[in-house]
């Protein structure tokens, strides 16, 4: 055999061995282990546990409460009650899912309260509550030890994005108004959520993360009008899209906030206390997208002050605005620089917040 043909057979035997040219170097391999392997993981996914029980007792909680009639009376027909529960028994399998990760110590459902009267208000607070829990794993996701666990959590998230986006279709809101999906920390996610559990059962194990003191936007826009007249862009009836012509908000719109101090008792059975190392109240931070935008804090008077909705687009002209859909504002002593990578960062700084912001 000649020696050019025996280094070309050999180079073709190394190739099938090898797996090239399908297989590029790099990237990881190993024997799953779906399971936390730090006290991180356990507590990130756990928190992840007690937004997916709160989502499934919600989605029950609101079929429940109101009739037929009061869905139909803003356009929800049997058929989007129908999503609504099966977005319920999509929880449920959250739920398993999470709790078979954790094993033994993982949290249980607990008890809730919600700020809503109506249908419409019900379907608001859905979109909210599923924004900050899919932001809030986001922010934490990458940066899990347990790869494994983390891509199973991913396989969930993603579908509460998509709930996300159908219970603003519900409410009559552009479906997907950004480019990106904000990340915020699993201190800011708790922070949102502690408000709504009242109780739990005592095993359930204590959520480390920090509770910030509460921040209210006095003038927060509201897409819970219900306008059935169908005038492109002012109608808000259930719809796969729609366009409005005045919008909930804009670049330079007044901003009103108020905000606690630290030390109120919250979360189930009044057990944490917020709590923040900032010093004085200084700006606002806007978490959007790929971007944290600060913008001044002015006029501040106690625990009270404004500001102005900053402009900008995510990379510049012709590209999206920062601020629009269902978005994270606080109150920061600092304006440092922020990535989606470290935006645990802000954590030191924040004052008050965050709050949800319904800019678009």
């Amino acid at each position: 055999m000649k020696t050019s043909t025996l280094l070309v057979t050999l180079l073709s035997l190394r190739s099938l061995v090898s797996g090239a040219p399908f297989s590029p170097s790099g990237g990881e391999n190993w024997e799953p282990y779906y399971h936390p392997i730090s006290d991180f993981d356990f507590q990130s996914i756990n928190l992840a546990l007690n937004q997916e029980w709160i989502e499934l007792d919600l989605f029950h909680h609101g079929l429940a409460k109101f009739s037929v009639e009061e869905f139909e009376a803003v356009g929800l027909n049997a058929e989007d009650r129908f999503l609504i529960q099966f977005m319920a028994d999509q929880e449920a399998g959250h739920a398993e899912l999470l709790t078979n990760i954790l094993g033994e110590g993982a949290a249980k459902q607990c008890t809730y309260q919600y700020p809503f009267e109506t249908v419409r208000e019900f379907v608001d607070f859905c979109q909210k509550l599923t924004r900050f829990g899919e932001s809030g794993v986001y922010g934490f996701l990458e940066h899990l030890n347990s790869r494994d666990a983390a891509q199973l959590l991913l396989q969930s998230i993603t579908t509460e994005a998509r709930q996300q986006m159908i219970f603003r279709q519900f409410e009559g809101l552009f479906p997907m108004p950004v480019w990106f999906e904000a990340a915020i920390t699993q201190s800011m996610a708790w922070t949102l959520l502690a408000p709504y559990i009242v109780s739990c059962p005592a095993e359930n194990p204590r959520i480390k993360w920090q509770n910030f003191p509460a921040l209210n936007i006095n003038n927060n826009p509201d897409a819970t009008g219900y306008f059935n007249n169908s005038v492109v862009g002012n109608d808000t009836t259930p719809a796969i899209t729609h366009n409005r012509t005045v919008p909930l908000s804009y670049p330079g719109r007044e901003v009103f906030f108020t905000w606690e101090l630290p030390g109120k008792t919250v979360g189930y059975n009044n057990s944490y206390t917020t709590n923040t190392t900032a010093g004085d109240p200084k700006y606002v931070a806007w978490i959007s997208q790929l971007n944290t935008t600060f913008t001044d804090l002015i006029n501040i008077n106690g625990q009270s002050g404004m500001t102005y909705q900053p402009g900008g687009t995510v990379f510049g002209d012709s590209t999206a605005p920062i601020v629009n859909g269902t978005m994270f504002v606080a109150i920061t002593d600092s304006n440092l620089p922020i990535t989606p990578s470290n935006v645990s960062l802000l954590n030191p700084h924040i004052v008050a917040g965050p709050a949800l912001y319904q800019s678009g």
